[in-house]
């Protein structure tokens, strides 16, 4: 059953903070409730795209620069919403999807020092802007995050970039939370997986008003 009105719904986060598996867990919590649910990433979601992440994933932490990885980036994100995010909302269905525009202002934009007003910019030519209804950040240590993804195997050439990029990484991610506290829904990621599930659950039944 289709939901009355469809929802964008991002997960975002550093290396390791349990995105996928928390967007699985939501999914789950909201198809229980009658929510049409369209599970997505980014870079990524359509084939086009999925061909860039390719681009943008593997080889060397220095493979791109910061400019390259945003115009990259950028293609991917506009063919996404194109192809897979627009129509799926406008059927009524809710997306949730692991990174979107605000992994784009931390990577590039702040760690990468492209700056958030370019970054902006270019995002709100290109891709209309379109903000998430909410955005869950995922927070815990970097050295955890980090810690989780090695322990994964196939590390990502952003793995590679070093401690020092994701502790800008981080504190981008929270400087972007404390600006639009309204639209973040910040949880502790460190936790167990099923405590960090609940508390995202209860917290966005309590935000749209659905059976908790």
């Amino acid at each position: 059953m289709a939901s009355p009105a469809g929802r964008l719904l991002t997960l975002e986060g550093g290396e390791g903070a349990g995105k996928s598996t928390q967007l699985a867990r939501l999914a789950a919590f909201l198809e229980g409730r009658g929510i049409a649910v369209e599970r997505t990433r980014e870079p990524g979601g359509t084939e086009g795209a999925e061909a860039i992440r390719a681009l943008l994933l593997e080889g060397g932490a220095e493979r791109w620069s910061p400019a390259c990885e945003l115009l990259l980036v950028c293609a991917a994100r506009r063919d996404h919403l194109e192809k897979r995010i627009e129509p799926a909302l406008a059927a009524g269905r809710w997306v949730l999807c692991d990174r979107y525009l605000d992994s784009t202002r931390v990577y590039q934009g702040i760690a990468g020092g492209l700056g958030l007003e370019l970054v902006d910019r270019l995002q709100q030519e290109l891709l209309g802007f379109r903000l998430p209804d909410l955005t869950i950040l995922l927070d815990l240590p970097v050295e955890q995050g980090l810690a989780r993804r090695h322990g994964q195997g196939g590390a990502s050439r952003f793995e590679r970039k070093g401690t020092s990029f994701h502790e800008k990484v981080r504190a981008g991610f929270l400087e972007l939370a404390r600006a639009e506290p309204d639209r973040f829904l910040l949880i502790d990621a460190a936790r167990p997986v099923e405590l960090v599930a609940a508390e995202i659950a209860a917290k966005v039944a309590a935000r749209f008003g659905l059976r908790a």
